[in-house]
């Protein structure tokens, strides 16, 4: 173990849903742009393995890494923050740290000792979080904590910190602590006390925040900040402000104005640039607060009551408008609501349509309603996996006036079974990790839409799915105006659908959105809200 490599552990409290994974990625952000390398994962206090089999309305969107890992949406704050891909290291749960200390012990491995939370637990979450400094790729390891201080399932994750805080030394690792100034309205008062008695229960557990981010909705005085530094035991300028911002993307510019990089690199002992490299982020966040002009997009989906549930589409959709000089209003549509009486109605004034993964029966119907619209109405349409699958499903009934068209996951005796389960998905049982997942590469169709809009010949992108386009309608499809313009060179499946006689329509089955990032929009989500932008100027003229 290297005690060059920093870690900085990110701990909350009064509140969930504060933004801890927000201010991770933010200084994150501040770290990289002090040419620090730095990475960020996430320690969740759930049972589960992961949080592949979560409901959406649970716990938002899953999000995919390359090497196939369902993981905590954070990672994907992560990603379209630093522009680093996460892996299978970045995101662990109590499930998974609790099932590999249980094989070891069925294996022997602790040679007929009591396995307890203290030791054993506790060593297998130091060694998950230690496992990313080894390589000494990073130079700054940050670990957000899930859950709140003194919930029961977070007390392991809190007593690993206090040891590794020990094994480590003062000047090897850090704790920011997250928490909350509320303000009563009946009182017009901010009040620190909730703060207080969050550092007191995580001092509790032995543990000392180094440096303490408020959230809050109004500005903190001085002699507010000064109060919280003299009943938390920290300096006055390690109580740093997060006031609600217009926009996530606002937060590492007001992290650096509050001098939370500075502060953090001064507690680690590690030397600071006089000019950090925020230009691009400023320029970024400069034209998303500024264009004028708005282009409609639709996302039609089942899970739309939750907006996390398609977090890493709506991201992408913003980098991809901001690339275009355009302002993004994105109406989230339910899938359940579309039937014939207001179908026109609902989607007459988008400038493009999205249709989203999903899994499940439930609302597919309206789904393929919105992609009918899309393609009769020539309104610029991607589909996103199951997205993709209803396109086929849709074109196969209503164009090639096939009987009975469907998915087998939809219903399993159907007559034309234009989407089927994978070959490799048939005989497994288990539910949870068995997708097929990660990245996979494409071989892309000579001088087809997709293959201008990458600019390449091959292509690889994030897969989460069992079910897939049925090769033997491919030739029914080539005939008609549906082209297969992705081709999985390993398993001959159809990663790509575009139709060659609509200004833009296609359906991937894999996800484009794990991809993207601030500075790296992604080229798909770019082109197609380009097209949308040429779809709204045809309706006004």
């Amino acid at each position: 173990m290297s005690l060059k490599t920093k870690y900085i552990f990110v701990t909350g409290g009064v509140s969930s849903s504060l933004g801890k994974g927000i201010i991770a990625a933010s200084l994150a952000k501040l770290l990289q742009a002090q040419n620090y390398r730095v990475t960020i994962q996430k320690l969740d206090p759930y049972l589960n393995i992961d949080p592949g089999t979560l409901n959406p309305y649970e716990h938002g969107e899953c999000f995919v890494t390359d090497d196939g890992a369902e993981t905590d949406l954070d990672l994907g704050h992560y990603e379209r923050f630093l522009n680093v891909k996460t892996s299978q290291a970045n995101n662990v749960t109590t499930g998974r740290i609790y099932q590999n200390v249980i094989e070891k012990e069925r294996k022997g491995d602790f040679l007929g000792k009591t396995v307890q939370v203290i030791p054993h637990i506790t060593n297998e979450i130091k060694d998950r979080i230690l496992s990313l400094g080894r390589n000494k790729e990073f130079d700054i390891i940050i670990t957000e904590i899930g859950g709140t201080v003194g919930d029961i399932e977070s007390l392991p994750y809190i007593e690993s910190v206090r040891q590794l805080k020990w094994e480590l030394g003062e000047e090897n690792s850090l704790v920011i602590h997250l928490t909350l100034i509320p303000y009563l309205s009946a009182a017009a008062e901010l009040k620190t006390k909730p703060t207080q008695h969050s550092v007191k229960t995580l001092m509790e557990s032995g543990v000392n925040a180094d440096i303490i981010v408020c959230r809050t909705e109004h500005k903190l005085s001085n002699a507010i900040k000064n109060k919280i530094a003299l009943f938390c035991n920290v300096q006055n300028e390690a109580v740093i402000e997060s006031i609600d911002a217009e926009t996530i993307y606002d937060v590492p510019i007001l992290m650096q104005k509050e001098r939370l990089d500075k502060v953090v690199l001064k507690k680690l002992g590690l030397s600071t640039v006089k000019s950090s490299k925020m230009d691009r982020w400023k320029v970024f966040l400069d034209k998303l607060k500024n264009t004028k002009k708005i282009v409609n997009i639709g996302l039609v989906g089942k899970y739309v009551e939750l907006q996390d549930s398609y977090k890493s589409i709506i991201e992408s959709l913003t980098h991809a408008a901001v690339a275009n000089e355009v302002k993004v209003n994105i109406i989230s549509i339910h899938s359940e609501s579309i039937n014939d009486n207001n179908l026109r109605e609902l989607l007459v004034n988008l400038n493009g349509i999205i249709v989203a993964p999903g899994f499940g029966e439930r609302g597919i119907e309206g789904k393929i309603k919105a992609i009918r619209y899309s393609r009769e109405n020539h309104v610029p349409f991607l589909g996103i996996c199951l997205g993709m699958q209803m396109a086929v499903i849709e074109y196969g009934r209503n164009v090639l006036k096939l009987e009975d068209v469907n998915s087998t996951e939809m219903k399993e005796d159907c007559k034309n079974p234009i989407i089927s389960l994978m070959e490799n998905q048939k005989s497994i049982i288990n539910k949870g990790g068995t997708m097929r997942l990660g990245a996979w590469d494409c071989q892309l169709l000579k001088n087809s839409k997709t293959e201008k809009i990458y600019n390449k010949k091959i292509i690889s992108e994030r897969h989460r799915h069992r079910y897939e386009l049925n090769n033997k309608y491919l030739e029914q499809l080539n005939k008609g105006d549906f082209v297969p313009s992705g081709i999985n060179p390993e398993t001959n499946l159809v990663e790509i659908i575009e139709h060659k006689e609509h200004p833009w329509f296609i359906g991937v089955q894999f996800h484009p959105e794990y991809s993207s990032t601030v500075l790296k929009p992604h080229p798909l989500f770019k082109s197609f809200i380009n097209s949308s932008i040429e779809n709204s100027k045809n309706k006004n003229n």
